[in-house]
């Protein structure tokens, strides 16, 4: 285990799946921090991907999942819902994303989250040998194989992004 490893680094190691770590500046105030990254990186934002925690309603109550999309798009919240089973889907607070992750935002990680969360990954990932995702903490993204992704999650792979 490399020193300082995120919990996200930690769980992909154990997994021993293929996975290349790569760090960038970020200025603290950003707040577009995908975007930042994939200028940082030179890489195309359709490659470099978003974690966002929803609240999903389902008949069983309030669940919080996970939609992983591009940052050069949105979350489709009805088509999370739809992709996870739920009846709909409103964004997640910030407190609570950050409690139940153990992430910071802008650096929330799909990999080695506190809690285990259902996810949905954007079916655009598998246009790409590889994705970038964050790693953990802010200025830090993993670059993986979009199959990797999707099996350590166990994440559903669905139309959830829109585009703007």
């Amino acid at each position: 285990m490399a020193k300082g490893a995120t919990p996200a680094i930690v769980m992909l190691e154990a997994a021993g799946v293929a996975f290349a770590v790569t760090e960038f500046h970020h200025e603290p105030g950003e707040r577009n921090y995908g975007q930042v990254a994939a200028e940082a990186l030179g890489i195309d934002p359709d490659r470099v991907f978003k974690t966002l925690v929803a609240n999903l309603a389902t008949d069983a109550g309030i669940e919080q999942v996970v939609g992983i999309v591009p940052v050069s798009g949105q979350l489709s919240l009805r088509e999370l819902a739809a992709a996870l089973g739920g009846k709909r889907a409103e964004m997640c607070p910030v407190d609570l994303a950050q409690r139940l992750t153990g992430y910071v935002v802008g650096g929330i990680s799909p990999f080695g989250q506190k809690k285990r969360l259902r996810m949905a990954i954007d079916e655009t990932c598998i246009l790409f040998d590889t994705v970038f995702v964050s790693g953990g903490k802010r200025g830090l993204d993993i670059e993986i194989a979009p199959d990797a992704l999707v099996a350590v999650l166990g994440a559903v792979v669905a139309p959830i992004g829109s585009t703007g």
